[in-house]
């Protein structure tokens, strides 16, 4: 089973949207200089748009990697304001470690400029569907280990 780790961070109007994704950056980098660094922060803009449209309210940017899931939910209008409710701190583990990829959140009728625009900046920072693409419990499945089974009858043919 994958590990799970959750972070919710407050956007609008504690933070305008690109503060939002910067502080982002900076938890999955944990303040580090990196490719992955200028990578992420590369795609600024579009990330700040799917932000500003409070897409990850209720849906998470999912952040997977060689080791735990990182999921990244945003905070707006009088729940960002009060302090109680957001939970930036810093993770445990390197959640860019390895093959790492990051999904954006993102409504259908945005989805095809969103992917396009991310395209033009890196192969690991995708957008998907809100309400179709992959769910994070799909994801969960999809990433268990299969055990292996032998056919011996098979194997000696």
């Amino acid at each position: 089973m994958t590990t799970v780790a959750s972070r919710i961070f407050r956007s609008s109007p504690h933070r305008d949207a690109t503060q939002t994704w910067t502080a982002i950056v900076d938890l999955l980098t944990q303040g580090k200089n990196s490719s992955a660094r200028n990578e992420l922060l590369a795609v600024a803009g579009i990330a700040s748009s799917v932000i500003a449209d409070q897409y990850p309210k209720d849906v998470p940017i999912v952040v997977t990697c060689d080791g735990p899931r990182t999921r990244i939910y945003c905070l707006y209008d009088d729940n960002a304001i009060e302090d109680g409710e957001g939970n930036e701190g810093a993770l445990g583990f390197d959640p860019l470690q390895g093959n790492w990829h990051v999904s954006l959140p993102c409504h259908d009728d945005d989805l095809a400029w969103v992917q396009n625009a991310l395209k033009g900046h890196s192969s690991r920072i995708t957008a998907r569907n809100l309400s179709t693409g992959m769910s994070v419990d799909d994801e969960s499945k999809a990433a268990e280990p299969q055990s292996l089974i032998l056919d011996p009858k098979g194997f000696l043919e």
